[in-house]
């Protein structure tokens, strides 16, 4: 029995031609990974050093007002002669007097007094709520109330002004028997709540950003939701929260319309008496309290005194510098609070 030969030609011919067409595939797949890869790092390249000009531009900006202040600041103490311990500790701001004298620790102390009431109302009150939207609050209750904190920050400040010298004023006046409602709590209490947006909105956005498993993970072990928020959810958002409580106390230090309208607009130091020698320290604490910590009595700040002197001063007077160094002060004021809490911040993420 006999059988043709198999010829192997054909296939034999095949290999090289399947072998050459993968071949140029892989080839043809790996320049265009390659050509998508340089792509990717060009863009990358492109926003990484698009992000690094935004930010060098914030902080040019901050440098050059600075810089803008200090141009006119600096000649009340060099050309005018005014010295600047007793610039930054005169208790008697009376420019139009002759001669005039250009004391702002009275403006120091307001701004000190508003600023600090208004946060440790608005900041607790500000986290708890936050903590309820993100955590406790049913989801309709969210929806309803997470617009509605957000609207109230589109409210203009001269309008808040306005019900706090219509509203507010009386209440204050009856419920602590005052001879007037224009005074420092008034105003406390109406930059508390402009700063309560601010606060919520930035810290509830900060715990929410907190991964699940560390709820879960908590929760698993056994604690309870109230010692998960405590224990670990607040601390991983601290810088969240730690910027909203910033960004709700730099809002309170540049307001000026509501303190302007319901402070009292009063220049005379605050707490004054403390460093009255004659008094005993009885008497001190007995009037500290009565005085309700300087909350009862009239205050002026740097931004009113600013905003009501500025447009009546001549260019280059005295006067008109005077103005600029405390709004000078005033930015340096807000960049020590940042940089003191940054600080802080790093000190708690390192412990």
């Amino acid at each position: 029995m006999s059988s043709d030969p198999v010829s192997h030609e054909p296939t034999t011919a095949r290999i090289p031609c399947a072998a050459t067409s993968t071949a140029s595939r892989f080839a043809a797949r790996r320049s265009c990974a390659e050509r998508q890869a340089r792509r990717r790092r060009f863009w990358e390249w492109i926003i990484e050093h698009a992000l690094l000009l935004i930010g060098l531009v914030a902080v040019a900006a901050v440098v050059l007002v600075l810089l803008f202040m200090l141009r006119d600041a600096l000649p009340l103490f060099f050309a005018d002669h005014l010295s600047p311990l007793g610039f930054i500790f005169g208790t008697e701001w009376r420019p139009i007097s002759f001669p005039a004298q250009y004391g702002i620790w009275a403006l120091i102390m307001g701004t000190t007094i508003v600023t600090a009431g208004a946060s440790l109302i608005a900041i607790p009150l500000g986290f708890a709520c936050a903590v309820y939207l993100a955590e406790l609050a049913p989801r309709a209750v969210r929806e309803v109330m997470k617009p509605t904190v957000e609207l109230l920050a589109a409210i203009p400040s001269v309008v808040i002004g306005f019900i706090g010298y219509a509203l507010l004023n009386n209440w204050v006046r009856d419920a602590f028997r005052l001879p007037t409602g224009l005074c420092a709590l008034t105003a406390v209490l109406l930059l508390a709540l402009m700063m309560l947006p601010t606060i919520i909105s930035i810290a509830e956005d900060a715990i929410t950003a907190v991964p699940r498993s560390y709820r879960e993970g908590s929760l698993a072990l056994g604690a309870s939701l109230l010692s998960t928020i405590r224990h670990a959810i607040l601390p991983a958002a601290g810088s969240g929260l730690v910027a909203a409580a910033m960004l709700g106390i730099g809002r309170a230090l540049g307001e000026t319309m509501v303190v302007l309208m319901v402070a009292g607009n009063s220049i005379e130091v605050p707490l004054g008496f403390l460093g009255n020698p004659d008094l005993t320290l009885w008497h001190k604490l007995a009037t500290l309290v009565q005085s309700g910590f300087g909350l009862f009595g009239p205050a002026r700040t740097m931004t009113a005194t600013v905003a009501s002197e500025m447009g009546e001063v001549a260019v280059g007077s005295v006067h008109y510098h005077a103005l600029f160094a405390v709004g000078a002060l005033l930015v340096l004021m807000s960049l020590t609070i940042t940089l003191v809490s940054d600080v802080a911040l790093r000190r708690v993420k390192r412990s």
